[in-house]
């Protein structure tokens, strides 16, 4: 009866953003995350497989998964995922929603990230989210990074629920950032890494997350890059979303700061706004930083692969 009465209320969330469920399922049982009143402890989730109202081939998806026991009727957490909701309706048009570039160059995929946070199974006193990324570098890549990331009891009473809609945004911010500093490894196997997230990436002062401080050449910079990759690259030059929330989260910034910098840009030639003035694709001058991008990345890729490792295996360490 739970799960019957959760579906009917995402059923009309999603509607409301624009959104059609096109199917749902019982998801895995969890040990559970927890928020202060116990809401969250134990118990089983609902899947729900969304995509627009206007696709009928639903051709671009997105799932949503919460846990049984989400109160949908406490007013906070409803305006929450009514947000969310409206958020994603705009993320899914874009060619490649599941993809995201990194502040330094590295475009990734998100996928497979299993909702809500639930406790470590070690005894320690965290909460758990797995996931996995892969690069997206326009070829058959198969490097990824299996995610682990890791709540503690500090930085769980800042989130309002450990549920996707308030949790997926900040978890993906704090897995780039973590890509950027070098301390996840792109691999063709391997275990989960570890993606610590802490009162580091909040400011009590501001009540907001932190992450990257950047100028207005950084944020011009990476609203180029997103383009190219994005669109130029992966998405057969279709628009995508310049204005996205969660980008502006990443870059310290504001949403009508990424306005301003896809006006500037616009104004030099690096991209062509597209009708919906929220969206847009490269330009052929843009297309000409071909080799800066594919120089970043080989960098970035670089930077990312433990040294100490390949000296290990060649025998260079007395360890």
């Amino acid at each position: 009866m739970r799960s019957e009465v959760l579906a009917v209320q995402v059923e009309s969330a999603a509607q409301a953003a624009g959104l059609a469920v096109i199917s749902s399922e019982a998801g895995d049982k969890y040990s559970g995350g927890t928020d202060s009143s116990d809401n969250y402890s134990g118990g089983g989730t609902a899947k729900f497989l969304l995509a627009l109202a206007g696709d009928a081939e639903a051709r671009k998806t997105m799932l949503l998964e919460l846990s049984e026991r989400f109160e949908f009727g406490r007013p906070d957490l409803r305006d929450g995922v009514r947000v969310y909701l409206a958020d994603a309706a705009k993320r899914l048009r874009n060619p490649r929603p599941e993809c995201y570039l990194t502040l330094h160059g590295l475009p990734l995929s998100f996928e497979r990230f299993g909702w809500p946070f639930h406790e470590s199974s070690s005894g320690a006193d965290t909460s758990l989210v797995h996931g996995e990324v892969r690069l997206e570098d326009g070829s058959e890549s198969v490097l990824h990074a299996k995610i682990a990331a890791s709540m503690t009891v500090t930085f769980r009473d800042i989130v309002e629920a450990p549920e996707q809609p308030f949790a997926e945004g900040f978890v993906y911010n704090a897995v780039r950032k973590t890509m950027d500093q070098g301390q996840l490894e792109l691999v063709k196997s391997g275990n989960r890494q570890p993606v610590p997230l802490t009162t580091r990436f909040y400011s009590p002062k501001h009540k907001t997350f932190s992450f990257n401080d950047t100028s207005e050449e950084q944020r011009n910079g990476f609203l180029a890059a997103k383009v190219y990759w994005l669109s130029a690259v992966l998405g057969g030059n279709e628009p995508v979303w310049l204005l996205d929330p969660r980008d502006a989260q990443y870059l310290n910034t504001t949403v009508e700061e990424l306005k301003r910098a896809v006006g500037a840009l616009a104004a030099e030639g690096m991209l062509r706004v597209a009708e919906d003035a929220e969206y847009g694709v490269a330009t052929q001058k843009l297309m000409e930083r071909r080799d800066v991008y594919l120089a970043q990345l080989a960098w970035m890729l670089e930077f990312i692969r433990p040294s100490f490792n390949e000296k290990m295996r060649q025998g260079l360490t007395n360890m």
